[in-house]
């Protein structure tokens, strides 16, 4: 993985959310993150969210963490929008604020494979590996035309850091 530090502004999201955590997710085909996604995607979700910046790029987020890595967190997927006006029912918002992020860029993988390696590597990382101290406020993972070959999926990983 390729790394590197970044400051983003804060960015707006509309799209469907679930409450997990990595214990339950161990197994993807058992946990709560993999029938969301599939929902998403199957039911084409993106096409009802008003105002995208970039229709096509989606955003999986981590927020609203009890604690760390260990604790229960919400996961939200979505895309980004330049407007909260008109959210449509059975949709939800999450405002990720300005802030720090150490970056990871993933090497071509399958999914899941190229997330779980991911997170499994940034979890054994210390504040110096990273950069700094993670936040524990909202993490994400982009999805854009780097994932359009679900064999060899590229990603942006940004987790928060102080």
């Amino acid at each position: 993985m390729k790394q590197a530090h970044t400051t983003l502004p804060e960015k707006k999201l509309i799209g469907i959310q679930v409450r997990t955590n990595n214990q339950t997710e161990i197994d993807p085909m058992t946990g709560k993150i993999f029938p969301i996604v599939r929902r998403y995607f199957h039911e084409q979700l993106a096409e009802k969210i008003p105002n995208r910046t970039k229709p096509g790029t989606t955003f999986c987020c981590y927020t609203d963490y009890e604690s760390d890595h260990h604790g229960d967190y919400t996961y939200f997927i979505g895309e980004e929008v330049d407007s909260l006006n008109n959210v449509p029912a059975d949709f939800e918002t999450l405002i990720i604020p300005a802030q720090s992020y150490a970056k990871f860029t993933t090497l071509p993988a399958p999914m899941p494979d190229v997330v779980r390696n991911a997170w499994f590597s940034i979890w054994k990382m210390t504040e110096s590996d990273l950069g700094g101290k993670r936040r524990y406020a909202t993490d994400f993972e982009i999805y854009d035309e780097r994932a359009s070959d679900h064999q060899k999926i590229v990603m942006d990983l940004f987790i928060g850091i102080v």
